[in-house]
């Protein structure tokens, strides 16, 4: 393990680094103290281990937010590999009946395929990020 010396707040902690992470940690020490640097220029906390806890709660609410995110984006790419996959079978299926047979077949799912869209479209709105507000605390 390699020990790497950083500066958070202008204050200097020696920390361990597994070999080969030191950019990730480096890259993770510089959010932590622009986070706490943002919160003390603020110039409404005062206190290290006030704005430690405020800038670790704005870090997890941040992180959480974009679990949900990616949650909803997981779920969008199911039902969008599903409607492709359902797709991909009613081709394979047109293909191999007659073209008056599956005409008629596709005249008859065309109420279903447009409300399938719709629920496409309504998954795939954005929706409003309830992280876009940073926490704030009283003084």
């Amino acid at each position: 393990m390699k020990q790497l010396e950083v500066h958070i707040m202008q204050q200097s902690y020696m920390l361990g680094c597994p070999e080969g992470q030191e950019t990730r940690l480096l890259a993770a020490v510089k959010h932590v103290d622009e986070a706490m640097s943002g919160i003390r220029d603020a110039g409404k906390i005062r206190g290290r281990e006030r704005i430690a806890v405020l800038a670790a709660l704005n870090v997890a609410f941040d992180l959480l937010d974009l679990q949900v995110q990616n949650s909803q984006l997981s779920q969008t790419a199911d039902a969008l590999q599903a409607q492709a996959a359902a797709q991909s079978a009613a081709m394979a299926e047109a293909q191999t009946q007659p073209a008056a047979t599956a005409q008629a077949s596709l005249d008859w799912d065309e109420p279903r395929l447009q409300s399938v869209l719709q629920r496409l479209d309504a998954a795939l709105a954005p929706a409003p990020s309830p992280g876009a507000q940073t926490l704030a605390a009283s003084a």
